[in-house]
């Protein structure tokens, strides 16, 4: 089979790369303008990182990262801040986030690569950016598969979902079949249980593991937490725990943070906060404390040896936190890998360049 060769744009810590890798294909390079994930992206993939901004990036710079005689595959997964849900009741459009997704347009129609893919939260299909760049891609004689995965069909321990688009040249493409059926889901305890992880108190870290480490709790949270059920909320709590702003009608219906996990489902999807107790559903089933940086990776599907930082730098659960819920899970990268792999060898099979 010809070689797929990609490049990661706004690839960040190596998620999506990684999972490329994985799958068999080989990546030459990644861009993304947060110079602090240069080593976390060259160190664990052996591709090259080029600190730089998508939108002054030329045509002919995007061509010399690739080498003739192999299938092209141009990767972007545009940061997702301004799609989401998240975002509501602000004006998106000022966000400097907003032109990327035209960039990653324009790069494609400059290059002509072979294989395309994009990732990016649900919502991003309800904006016209999203639909004049699949116009764009059909326009140039793209076949297209796109819609929403949902993460743990495909074995990942998150209730993530993601909206992924697959472009090719060559043919007609899809995504592979789902390899889990629900009774079949990855859960917390699955997950967490194929690694010896320390028992650890908020604030403090694992002596074997220095990513194994968690935030600490104000002595408020800390009680806060000791009357958190697994899969419950806030509610749970006596009412001297409640803040103040859950107490008023337009904080009546966020139930969704300062909660515990489930053993026996699925983690919640894995955000940049997802170190902080009141960020969501991040609390441990079992301990009292929010998950860790390394439990984040886990549900992430990053694989253990994954490094983030150099041994000798302080972990700052911020800057790593944001690293992990950034990225692409490596095992839908390893998805989307084996997608476009399948798709090249049925081409060559029907005897099509």
């Amino acid at each position: 089979m010809a070689s797929i060769v990609g490049v990661d744009l706004f690839c960040g810590a190596g998620g999506l790369t990684r999972g490329l890798i994985d799958s068999g294909i080989q990546v030459s390079a990644g861009l993304d303008i947060e110079s602090h994930c240069k080593y976390a992206y060259e160190s664990n993939n052996g591709s090259l990182f080029h600190c730089k901004d998508v939108t002054s990036l030329s045509g002919d710079e995007l061509t010399g990262m690739y080498s003739a005689g192999d299938f092209r595959l141009l990767a972007g997964c545009a940061p997702c801040q301004p799609f989401s849900t998240y975002s509501q009741g602000r004006d998106t459009k000022k966000d400097k986030k907003w032109p990327l997704l035209y960039a990653f347009s324009k790069l494609i129609r400059v290059t002509q690569p072979e294989l395309v893919t994009m990732e990016n939260v649900p919502d991003v299909t309800k904006h016209t950016v999203y639909h004049d760049f699949v116009s764009s891609l059909k326009k140039q004689g793209y076949n297209i598969w796109a819609n929403t995965v949902y993460c743990p069909d495909y074995g990942i321990p998150q209730t993530r979902s993601r909206h992924v688009l697959l472009a090719s040249k060559l043919g007609p493409i899809s995504l592979v079949e789902k390899t889990h059926t629900p009774s079949e889901y990855v859960t917390v305890k699955q997950a967490l249980s194929k690694y010896q992880l320390a028992k650890i108190k908020a604030g403090t870290a694992s002596k074997a593991d220095r990513l194994h480490k968690t935030a600490a709790l104000s002595d408020l949270n800390m009680k806060r937490m000791k009357a958190s059920k697994p899969g419950g909320t806030w509610k749970d709590w006596p009412l001297d725990l409640v803040a103040d702003c859950h107490k008023k009608p337009s904080g009546k219906s966020y139930s969704g943070v300062y909660s515990r996990m489930r053993w026996d489902e699925p983690a919640p999807t894995m955000t940049t906060q997802f170190f902080g107790f009141g960020n969501g559903r991040f609390g441990h089933p079992k301990e009292n404390r929010a998950i860790s940086l390394r439990e984040g990776a886990i549900f992430q599907t990053f694989p253990d040896w994954y490094q983030f930082i150099e041994d000798n730098v302080p972990v700052q659960i911020g800057k790593v936190g944001k690293m992990i819920g950034n990225a692409v899970p490596p095992r839908l990268g390893q998805i989307i890998g084996d997608s476009f792999i399948n798709h090249v060898r049925n081409i060559e099979s029907q005897g099509k360049p």
